[in-house]
């Protein structure tokens, strides 16, 4: 991956936090959040060794163990950034919520593929190769062992829909690429 488009996904989460993709914005918020300090140092991680240090180490200070190789779009936001982990394996689309304490894991091949624009509740799980609809909602604590349709709303032990109404309004400030 090249600088530019590393920045590219930098602006992104950028504008996911703050609604601004200016350097001002990305400086400012780099300063004050730990969470996306970490994020920029993730996504220009596949560019150099300095920020892949930098990347680990702030993995291990915040409990971000997500591996660079993981596949993730534009648009990332972790809120309350702790205790997040996420298989290598797994594909998480553009403008998703990840909040704390989550886990997207598998024991057996592929991890999760998730959607765009989904919110992912504090405490979730997310087992195995399942597939989360774009526009989906996971509640928090529910444990995901099977496959969530497209605008719809999960939650419980084990995951089931509640709801089938577009859950996508808990996403803030979504990452368009003509931004």
């Amino acid at each position: 991956m090249s600088i530019k488009e590393a920045w590219g996904y930098v602006k992104s989460d950028s504008y996911r936090y703050t609604g601004s993709c200016s350097l001002i914005a990305i400086f400012k918020i780099f300063v004050l959040n730990p969470v996306f300090r970490w994020q920029l140092f993730f996504r220009m991680s596949r560019c150099s060794f300095i920020f892949n240090y930098f990347r680990r180490h702030y993995s291990k200070k915040y409990g971000l163990h997500i591996p660079k190789a993981t596949k993730i779009g534009y648009g990332l936001y972790i809120g309350h950034g702790i205790g997040v982990v996420v298989n290598p394996t797994a594909v998480i689309g553009n403008n998703c919520n990840l909040s704390q304490f989550v886990t997207i894991g598998s024991n057996h091949g592929r991890a999760a593929e998730i959607g765009d624009n989904v919110y992912v509740g504090p405490s979730v799980c997310i087992v195995e190769s399942v597939k989360i609809g774009s526009g989906a909602c996971i509640g928090a604590g529910a444990v995901v062992v099977s496959d969530v349709p497209p605008n719809n709303t999960a939650a419980g032990v084990p995951a089931k829909v509640v709801s089938r109404n577009d859950s996508s309004r808990y996403i803030q400030n979504k990452w368009t690429s003509n931004i």
